[in-house]
């Protein structure tokens, strides 16, 4: 199986749209009239970062449907559970003599994400410190729902009050992934009238799976 990139006449999905009834997801769109089959790709989307190919990322992702199929379900149905983000991409397959050819749109329009539910982390803070210390411990308690990666999360230390965003303040990274349920963070130690708060790496990116709460 291989992809080409699409030519001016080659056949495109147009309006692919998603439907989601509870756990039960729909896709419809727009067939091309010289196009009798496709590959549906489901792709969980990695929040652990992926640098594979295009190619590689579809190996075992991709499902056949033919027009028949399609009418006859009114759609394309799927099923989405857990957490996470689902990428569904609809390519035209062009039958050659060494096997199908999937067609690569570049515009996007073959191409929808599903939601599959956010997993909550909630965070807790506590600080301790004596009366004659210069310096007081930071004592951090995260508690998620779903694996977490390290690379999603940072603390920002910012000096004579709460930081109110990631460039608020001096950013940190953790050490370690989080596992499903509490996590408990090695104290860390900080200035007097430092203060501390939890936020995500990239917003966009990881928002998509998970819902930070400050308990």
């Amino acid at each position: 199986m291989r992809f080409t990139d699409a030519d001016p006449s080659a056949p495109l999905i147009r309006r692919l749209t998603l439907a989601v009834d509870e756990s039960q997801c729909t896709l419809r769109w727009l067939w091309p009239e010289s196009v009798e089959a496709v590959y549906v790709e489901r792709l969980e989307l990695d929040m652990m970062g992926d640098d594979r190919t295009e190619e590689q990322a579809a190996q075992g992702k991709l499902k056949l449907y033919t027009k028949e199929e399609y009418k006859a379900s009114n759609g394309y149905m799927d099923r989405i559970t857990g957490f996470g983000a689902i990428r569904y991409t609809v390519y035209v397959c062009q039958m050659q003599e060494d096997g199908p050819v999937l067609v690569r749109q570049r515009d996007g329009d073959n191409t929808v994400v599903a939601s599959a539910g956010k997993a909550d982390i909630r965070f807790s803070i506590r600080y301790k410190s004596g009366f004659f210390q210069k310096r007081k411990s930071v004592l951090m308690t995260v508690t998620t729902e779903a694996s977490v990666p390290k690379e999603a999360l940072c603390y920002v230390r910012k000096q004579g009050g709460v930081p109110l965003n990631k460039e608020d303040g001096t950013v940190y990274p953790f050490v370690s992934d989080f596992a499903p349920g509490r996590n408990e963070m090695p104290p860390v130690e900080v200035a007097k009238d430092d203060y501390v708060r939890l936020f995500f790496t990239d917003g966009p990116k990881y928002g998509a799976a998970y819902r930070l709460i400050s308990d």
